[in-house]
Protein backbone atom coordinates (compact mmCIF):
# COMPACT_ATOMS: atom_id res chain seq x y z
CA UNK A 1 0.00 0.00 0.00
CA UNK A 2 1.33 3.26 -1.00
CA UNK A 3 0.50 6.83 0.08
CA UNK A 4 2.07 10.39 -1.02
CA UNK A 5 5.48 10.52 0.45
CA UNK A 6 5.06 14.27 0.57
CA UNK A 7 1.82 16.39 1.00
CA UNK A 8 1.39 16.41 5.21
CA UNK A 9 0.87 21.14 5.22
CA UNK A 10 2.25 20.58 9.47
CA UNK A 11 5.07 18.24 8.92
CA UNK A 12 6.17 20.49 5.75
CA UNK A 13 6.23 23.80 5.75
CA UNK A 14 6.80 23.68 1.87
CA UNK A 15 3.35 22.20 0.91
CA UNK A 16 1.41 24.35 3.41
CA UNK A 17 0.34 26.63 0.32
CA UNK A 18 -1.11 23.93 -1.73
CA UNK A 19 -2.00 20.81 0.49
CA UNK A 20 -5.02 20.56 2.80
CA UNK A 21 -5.73 18.79 5.67
CA UNK A 22 -9.68 17.34 6.74
CA UNK A 23 -10.06 16.96 10.66
CA UNK A 24 -12.60 14.06 11.82
CA UNK A 25 -13.97 14.73 14.91
CA UNK A 26 -14.75 11.30 16.25
CA UNK A 27 -12.74 11.35 19.57
CA UNK A 28 -15.31 12.60 22.09
CA UNK A 29 -13.46 11.83 25.23
CA UNK A 30 -10.22 12.80 27.38
CA UNK A 31 -8.07 10.63 29.28
CA UNK A 32 -6.38 13.69 31.27
CA UNK A 33 -7.47 17.13 31.94
CA UNK A 34 -5.35 19.72 31.04
CA UNK A 35 -5.35 22.96 32.98
CA UNK A 36 -5.80 25.35 30.14
CA UNK A 37 -7.80 22.97 28.22
CA UNK A 38 -11.97 23.79 28.09
CA UNK A 39 -13.48 22.15 24.81
CA UNK A 40 -16.31 23.40 23.39
CA UNK A 41 -17.91 20.71 20.99
CA UNK A 42 -20.21 22.91 19.19
CA UNK A 43 -18.64 26.63 18.97
CA UNK A 44 -18.71 27.73 15.43
CA UNK A 45 -17.32 31.18 16.17
CA UNK A 46 -13.47 29.84 18.15
CA UNK A 47 -11.27 28.59 15.71
CA UNK A 48 -8.51 26.46 18.59
CA UNK A 49 -7.91 22.60 19.46
CA UNK A 50 -10.69 21.33 21.32
CA UNK A 51 -13.26 22.83 18.95
CA UNK A 52 -16.02 21.44 16.74
CA UNK A 53 -19.32 21.73 15.34
CA UNK A 54 -20.28 18.10 15.75
CA UNK A 55 -19.01 14.63 16.62
CA UNK A 56 -19.23 11.75 13.86
CA UNK A 57 -19.17 7.82 14.63
CA UNK A 58 -16.21 5.82 12.11
CA UNK A 59 -18.78 5.20 9.48
CA UNK A 60 -20.26 8.30 9.37
CA UNK A 61 -16.29 9.81 9.16
CA UNK A 62 -15.87 8.25 5.92
CA UNK A 63 -19.15 9.98 4.30
CA UNK A 64 -18.17 12.98 5.54
CA UNK A 65 -14.66 12.19 4.10
CA UNK A 66 -16.13 11.58 0.79
CA UNK A 67 -18.44 14.92 0.19
CA UNK A 68 -15.22 16.75 1.35
CA UNK A 69 -12.76 15.64 -1.16
CA UNK A 70 -15.52 15.91 -3.92
CA UNK A 71 -15.43 19.90 -3.14
CA UNK A 72 -11.58 20.52 -1.55
CA UNK A 73 -9.84 17.83 -3.86
CA UNK A 74 -6.63 19.84 -2.58
CA UNK A 75 -7.04 17.75 1.18
CA UNK A 76 -4.24 14.85 0.97
CA UNK A 77 -4.44 14.26 4.55
CA UNK A 78 -7.19 12.65 6.88
CA UNK A 79 -6.39 12.73 10.46
CA UNK A 80 -8.21 12.72 14.15
CA UNK A 81 -7.25 15.70 16.17
CA UNK A 82 -10.18 15.53 18.45
CA UNK A 83 -12.29 17.14 20.05
CA UNK A 84 -10.68 15.01 23.07
CA UNK A 85 -7.84 12.64 22.63
CA UNK A 86 -7.51 10.13 19.85
CA UNK A 87 -6.71 7.09 22.30
CA UNK A 88 -9.01 7.58 25.11
CA UNK A 89 -11.11 5.84 22.90
CA UNK A 90 -9.36 3.63 21.14
CA UNK A 91 -11.88 1.66 18.61
CA UNK A 92 -13.39 4.57 17.40
CA UNK A 93 -10.08 5.81 16.17
CA UNK A 94 -9.12 2.49 15.04
CA UNK A 95 -12.37 1.99 13.15
CA UNK A 96 -12.36 5.19 11.83
CA UNK A 97 -8.33 4.78 10.08
CA UNK A 98 -9.20 1.38 8.93
CA UNK A 99 -11.83 2.19 6.94
CA UNK A 100 -10.56 5.30 6.01
CA UNK A 101 -7.70 3.70 4.34
CA UNK A 102 -9.83 0.85 2.58
CA UNK A 103 -11.46 3.76 0.87
CA UNK A 104 -8.78 6.22 0.14
CA UNK A 105 -5.31 4.57 -0.20
CA UNK A 106 -3.78 7.70 -1.35
CA UNK A 107 -4.21 9.56 1.23
CA UNK A 108 -1.56 10.54 4.28
CA UNK A 109 -3.27 9.44 7.39
CA UNK A 110 -2.64 11.10 10.95
CA UNK A 111 -3.58 11.72 14.68
CA UNK A 112 -2.69 13.47 17.32
CA UNK A 113 -2.80 12.66 20.70
CA UNK A 114 -1.52 12.85 24.37
CA UNK A 115 0.62 9.93 24.00
CA UNK A 116 -1.13 8.76 27.42
CA UNK A 117 -2.72 5.16 25.88
CA UNK A 118 -1.56 5.06 22.01
CA UNK A 119 1.54 2.68 23.00
CA UNK A 120 -0.86 -0.57 22.60
CA UNK A 121 -1.63 0.42 19.05
CA UNK A 122 1.54 1.81 17.63
CA UNK A 123 2.10 -1.53 15.71
CA UNK A 124 -1.83 -1.50 14.51
CA UNK A 125 -1.26 1.92 13.29
CA UNK A 126 1.86 1.19 11.32
CA UNK A 127 -0.17 -2.16 9.40
CA UNK A 128 -2.36 0.87 8.43
CA UNK A 129 -0.14 2.88 7.22
CA UNK A 130 -0.56 5.87 9.70
CA UNK A 131 2.26 7.94 8.50
CA UNK A 132 2.26 10.91 10.97
CA UNK A 133 1.79 11.36 14.60
CA UNK A 134 1.66 14.33 17.11
CA UNK A 135 2.55 13.70 20.23
CA UNK A 136 1.57 16.89 22.80
CA UNK A 137 4.40 16.66 25.51
CA UNK A 138 4.61 19.70 28.06
CA UNK A 139 7.25 18.67 30.56
CA UNK A 140 10.05 15.97 30.91
CA UNK A 141 10.25 16.91 34.66
CA UNK A 142 7.15 15.49 36.79
CA UNK A 143 7.01 18.19 38.94
CA UNK A 144 6.54 20.81 36.11
CA UNK A 145 3.58 18.17 34.93
CA UNK A 146 2.53 18.13 38.12
CA UNK A 147 1.48 21.96 37.39
CA UNK A 148 -0.39 21.72 34.07
CA UNK A 149 -2.06 18.39 34.45
CA UNK A 150 -5.01 18.34 36.79
CA UNK A 151 -5.65 14.53 36.49
CA UNK A 152 -4.90 11.60 34.44
CA UNK A 153 -6.87 8.39 34.25
CA UNK A 154 -5.28 5.40 33.19
CA UNK A 155 -8.38 2.28 32.64
CA UNK A 156 -10.51 3.36 35.60
CA UNK A 157 -7.77 4.54 37.79
CA UNK A 158 -7.44 8.41 38.41
CA UNK A 159 -4.34 9.67 39.50
CA UNK A 160 -3.41 13.13 40.24
CA UNK A 161 -0.57 15.77 41.10
CA UNK A 162 2.85 13.94 40.69
CA UNK A 163 1.96 10.49 40.47
CA UNK A 164 -0.12 11.75 37.56
CA UNK A 165 2.20 13.60 35.83
CA UNK A 166 5.02 10.76 36.37
CA UNK A 167 2.41 8.44 34.65
CA UNK A 168 1.61 10.09 31.77
CA UNK A 169 5.53 11.43 31.10
CA UNK A 170 6.41 7.76 31.38
CA UNK A 171 3.67 6.45 28.68
CA UNK A 172 4.70 9.41 26.40
CA UNK A 173 8.15 8.35 26.46
CA UNK A 174 7.72 5.24 25.57
CA UNK A 175 5.21 5.86 23.20
CA UNK A 176 7.26 7.85 21.14
CA UNK A 177 10.05 5.27 20.89
CA UNK A 178 7.81 2.82 20.09
CA UNK A 179 6.57 4.94 17.07
CA UNK A 180 9.62 6.00 15.64
CA UNK A 181 10.65 2.40 15.56
CA UNK A 182 7.86 1.71 13.08
CA UNK A 183 9.46 4.33 11.02
CA UNK A 184 6.02 6.84 11.90
CA UNK A 185 6.98 10.73 11.71
CA UNK A 186 6.25 12.29 14.93
CA UNK A 187 6.00 15.97 15.26
CA UNK A 188 6.24 17.04 19.22
CA UNK A 189 3.08 19.93 20.33
CA UNK A 190 4.63 21.49 23.43
CA UNK A 191 1.67 23.98 24.76
CA UNK A 192 3.94 27.50 26.32
CA UNK A 193 2.11 28.11 29.52
CA UNK A 194 3.89 31.36 30.80
CA UNK A 195 5.44 31.09 34.51
CA UNK A 196 4.73 27.46 34.52
CA UNK A 197 6.77 25.70 31.65
CA UNK A 198 7.83 28.94 29.44
CA UNK A 199 11.46 28.03 30.93
CA UNK A 200 11.28 24.30 30.37
CA UNK A 201 10.67 24.10 26.92
CA UNK A 202 14.36 23.49 25.77
CA UNK A 203 14.79 20.50 28.26
CA UNK A 204 11.73 18.97 26.19
CA UNK A 205 13.51 19.50 22.94
CA UNK A 206 16.05 17.93 24.23
CA UNK A 207 15.15 14.80 25.40
CA UNK A 208 12.45 14.50 22.26
CA UNK A 209 15.44 14.91 19.84
CA UNK A 210 16.90 11.96 22.05
CA UNK A 211 13.58 9.72 21.14
CA UNK A 212 13.69 10.54 17.07
CA UNK A 213 11.63 13.33 16.66
CA UNK A 214 10.93 14.79 13.71
CA UNK A 215 9.67 18.35 14.64
CA UNK A 216 8.95 20.54 17.13
CA UNK A 217 5.79 22.64 17.78
CA UNK A 218 5.76 25.47 20.28
CA UNK A 219 1.99 26.59 20.57
CA UNK A 220 1.21 29.43 22.56
CA UNK A 221 -1.30 28.88 25.55
CA UNK A 222 -4.92 29.81 24.65
CA UNK A 223 -6.12 31.82 28.61
CA UNK A 224 -9.93 29.80 28.06
CA UNK A 225 -12.50 31.08 30.14
CA UNK A 226 -13.13 28.38 33.24
CA UNK A 227 -9.86 27.14 33.46
CA UNK A 228 -7.54 27.08 36.05
CA UNK A 229 -5.12 29.02 33.97
CA UNK A 230 -7.91 31.96 32.70
CA UNK A 231 -5.83 34.35 34.04
CA UNK A 232 -2.39 33.79 32.92
CA UNK A 233 -2.03 36.10 29.52
CA UNK A 234 -0.78 34.04 26.50
CA UNK A 235 2.56 34.65 25.71
CA UNK A 236 3.89 37.15 23.22
CA UNK A 237 5.08 36.88 19.80
CA UNK A 238 8.65 37.71 21.14
CA UNK A 239 8.45 35.12 23.79
CA UNK A 240 7.58 32.61 21.71
CA UNK A 241 10.20 33.52 19.22
CA UNK A 242 12.78 33.38 21.77
CA UNK A 243 11.69 29.64 22.76
CA UNK A 244 11.54 28.82 19.52
CA UNK A 245 15.16 29.91 18.69
CA UNK A 246 16.88 27.73 22.08
CA UNK A 247 14.62 24.95 21.67
CA UNK A 248 15.37 24.95 17.46
CA UNK A 249 19.06 23.93 18.51
CA UNK A 250 18.01 20.38 19.47
CA UNK A 251 14.75 19.65 16.68
CA UNK A 252 13.71 21.23 13.85
CA UNK A 253 10.72 24.08 14.48
CA UNK A 254 7.22 24.55 13.53
CA UNK A 255 6.12 27.86 13.33
CA UNK A 256 3.17 28.14 10.43
CA UNK A 257 0.64 26.25 12.87
CA UNK A 258 -2.86 28.09 12.83
CA UNK A 259 -3.79 26.04 16.16
CA UNK A 260 -6.76 24.12 14.27
CA UNK A 261 -10.21 23.35 15.25
CA UNK A 262 -10.89 19.18 15.31
CA UNK A 263 -12.61 19.59 12.66
CA UNK A 264 -11.34 21.65 10.52
CA UNK A 265 -10.60 21.45 6.64
CA UNK A 266 -8.78 22.88 4.24
CA UNK A 267 -5.34 24.99 3.90
CA UNK A 268 -3.85 25.93 6.70
CA UNK A 269 -4.54 29.58 7.44
CA UNK A 270 -7.88 28.95 5.16
CA UNK A 271 -10.24 26.93 7.28
CA UNK A 272 -13.03 25.86 5.83
CA UNK A 273 -15.08 24.34 8.45
CA UNK A 274 -17.91 26.52 8.64
CA UNK A 275 -18.54 26.15 4.78
CA UNK A 276 -18.70 21.83 5.73
CA UNK A 277 -20.64 22.28 8.90
CA UNK A 278 -23.77 21.95 7.39
CA UNK A 279 -22.65 18.58 5.18
CA UNK A 280 -21.38 17.63 9.23
CA UNK A 281 -24.92 18.24 10.50
CA UNK A 282 -26.44 16.36 7.46
CA UNK A 283 -24.39 13.38 8.16
CA UNK A 284 -25.04 13.34 11.88
CA UNK A 285 -29.05 13.80 11.35
CA UNK A 286 -28.47 10.77 9.10
CA UNK A 287 -26.78 8.89 12.13
CA UNK A 288 -30.03 9.47 13.82
CA UNK A 289 -32.47 7.89 11.35
CA UNK A 290 -30.46 4.82 11.12
CA UNK A 291 -31.23 3.70 14.38
CA UNK A 292 -34.96 1.62 13.65
CA UNK A 293 -34.06 -0.44 16.91
CA UNK A 294 -34.02 2.54 18.76
CA UNK A 295 -37.69 3.99 18.68
CA UNK A 296 -37.16 7.05 21.28
CA UNK A 297 -35.67 10.09 22.53
CA UNK A 298 -34.45 10.83 26.10
CA UNK A 299 -34.43 14.37 26.83
CA UNK A 300 -33.27 16.75 29.53
CA UNK A 301 -36.42 19.20 30.47
CA UNK A 302 -37.37 21.00 34.24
CA UNK A 303 -40.89 21.84 32.73
CA UNK A 304 -41.64 19.43 29.78
CA UNK A 305 -41.49 22.28 27.53
CA UNK A 306 -37.79 22.77 26.83
CA UNK A 307 -34.57 21.31 26.30
CA UNK A 308 -33.12 23.30 29.47
CA UNK A 309 -31.04 20.95 31.49
CA UNK A 310 -27.30 20.13 32.16
CA UNK A 311 -27.34 15.90 32.03
CA UNK A 312 -25.29 16.18 35.53
CA UNK A 313 -27.95 18.05 36.98
CA UNK A 314 -31.43 15.79 35.42
CA UNK A 315 -32.22 13.70 38.29
CA UNK A 316 -35.46 12.60 36.11
CA UNK A 317 -35.67 12.51 31.98
CA UNK A 318 -38.29 12.85 29.96
CA UNK A 319 -38.77 9.49 26.94
CA UNK A 320 -40.18 10.57 23.85
CA UNK A 321 -41.20 8.94 20.95
CA UNK A 322 -42.67 9.53 17.14
CA UNK A 323 -45.86 8.06 16.18
CA UNK A 324 -48.35 8.60 13.24
CA UNK A 325 -49.88 11.31 15.36
CA UNK A 326 -47.14 13.12 16.17
CA UNK A 327 -43.99 13.32 19.20
CA UNK A 328 -45.90 11.90 22.44
CA UNK A 329 -44.18 12.01 25.82
CA UNK A 330 -44.57 8.45 26.63
CA UNK A 331 -42.98 8.16 30.07
CA UNK A 332 -40.21 9.32 32.83
CA UNK A 333 -37.38 7.72 33.77
CA UNK A 334 -35.40 8.48 37.27
CA UNK A 335 -31.41 9.00 36.23
CA UNK A 336 -29.01 7.70 38.56
CA UNK A 337 -28.08 8.75 41.79
CA UNK A 338 -24.59 11.60 41.43
CA UNK A 339 -21.70 10.41 43.23
CA UNK A 340 -20.97 6.72 41.32
CA UNK A 341 -17.95 7.82 38.90
CA UNK A 342 -18.08 6.13 35.54
CA UNK A 343 -20.74 3.65 36.66
CA UNK A 344 -23.14 6.45 36.85
CA UNK A 345 -23.18 6.79 33.06
CA UNK A 346 -23.03 3.13 32.35
CA UNK A 347 -26.33 2.72 34.69
CA UNK A 348 -27.74 5.92 32.46
CA UNK A 349 -26.73 4.10 29.03
CA UNK A 350 -28.74 1.02 30.61
CA UNK A 351 -31.86 2.78 31.16
CA UNK A 352 -31.58 4.56 28.26
CA UNK A 353 -31.13 1.39 26.21
CA UNK A 354 -33.77 1.72 23.53
CA UNK A 355 -32.78 5.64 23.08
CA UNK A 356 -31.38 7.03 19.82
CA UNK A 357 -30.28 10.61 21.55
CA UNK A 358 -30.06 12.56 24.60
CA UNK A 359 -31.52 16.00 24.27
CA UNK A 360 -29.71 18.06 26.92
CA UNK A 361 -28.38 21.79 27.35
CA UNK A 362 -25.24 20.32 28.82
CA UNK A 363 -23.10 17.41 28.98
CA UNK A 364 -19.47 16.57 30.24
CA UNK A 365 -16.96 14.44 28.45
CA UNK A 366 -17.55 11.33 30.23
CA UNK A 367 -21.12 10.50 30.26
CA UNK A 368 -20.52 11.89 26.20
CA UNK A 369 -18.09 9.61 25.81
CA UNK A 370 -20.14 6.28 27.60
CA UNK A 371 -23.25 7.05 25.53
CA UNK A 372 -21.88 7.49 22.56
CA UNK A 373 -19.97 3.75 22.99
CA UNK A 374 -23.81 2.50 23.56
CA UNK A 375 -24.97 3.97 20.11
CA UNK A 376 -26.67 6.67 22.19
CA UNK A 377 -25.86 10.00 20.24
CA UNK A 378 -25.80 13.31 22.99
CA UNK A 379 -27.43 16.35 21.58
CA UNK A 380 -26.47 19.58 22.96
CA UNK A 381 -29.21 22.55 22.16
CA UNK A 382 -31.30 24.94 23.91
CA UNK A 383 -34.79 25.84 23.00
CA UNK A 384 -38.13 23.31 22.15
CA UNK A 385 -38.13 20.16 22.55
CA UNK A 386 -40.37 19.54 19.39
CA UNK A 387 -37.58 21.14 17.50
CA UNK A 388 -34.81 18.53 18.57
CA UNK A 389 -36.81 15.65 18.06
CA UNK A 390 -37.42 17.21 14.43
CA UNK A 391 -33.47 17.02 14.52
CA UNK A 392 -33.19 13.71 15.72
CA UNK A 393 -35.95 11.98 13.38
CA UNK A 394 -34.62 13.77 10.23
CA UNK A 395 -36.98 16.82 9.74
CA UNK A 396 -35.04 19.23 11.16
CA UNK A 397 -31.67 21.42 11.30
CA UNK A 398 -29.55 19.73 13.89
CA UNK A 399 -26.60 22.90 12.91
CA UNK A 400 -29.34 25.47 13.76
CA UNK A 401 -29.71 24.16 17.59
CA UNK A 402 -25.92 24.32 17.59
CA UNK A 403 -26.01 27.92 16.46
CA UNK A 404 -28.19 28.49 19.13
CA UNK A 405 -26.48 27.00 22.26
CA UNK A 406 -23.61 28.62 21.14
CA UNK A 407 -25.03 32.18 20.86
CA UNK A 408 -23.27 33.32 24.07
CA UNK A 409 -19.38 33.19 22.55
CA UNK A 410 -17.41 35.65 22.12
CA UNK A 411 -14.87 35.68 19.06
CA UNK A 412 -11.62 36.17 20.40
CA UNK A 413 -11.55 35.80 23.84
CA UNK A 414 -12.68 33.12 24.60
CA UNK A 415 -15.81 30.90 24.66
CA UNK A 416 -18.80 32.55 26.40
CA UNK A 417 -21.29 30.05 26.87
CA UNK A 418 -22.46 27.13 29.57
CA UNK A 419 -19.68 25.05 29.48
CA UNK A 420 -21.57 22.27 27.93
CA UNK A 421 -19.40 20.59 25.96
CA UNK A 422 -16.38 20.57 28.15
CA UNK A 423 -16.08 17.36 30.10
Amino acid sequence: METRAVGHPCFDAGVAGGCGRVHLPVAAGCNIKCNYCNRRYDCVNESRPGVTSGLLEPRQAVAYLEEVLTRAPHITVAGIAGPGDAFADPHATLETMRLVRERFPELLLCLATNGLNIGPYVQDLAQMNVTHVTVTVNAVDPDVGAKIYAWVRDGKVIYRGLKAAELLLRKQLDAIAALKSHGIKVKVNTIVVPGVNDGHVSDVAVKMAELGADIHNCMSMYPNKGTPFESIPEPTAAQVSEIRSKAREYLPQMTHCTRCRADAVGLLGDDRSGEFRGCMADVVRDKYSKSPDKPYVAVGTMEGVLVNQHLGEAYRLQIWGKFDDGYHLVEERDAPEPGQGMERWQKLAEILHDCKALLVSGIGSNPNQVLLERAIVPVVMNGFIGMGLDAVFGNGNLAALAVRKTGGCSKGTGCGGDGGGCG
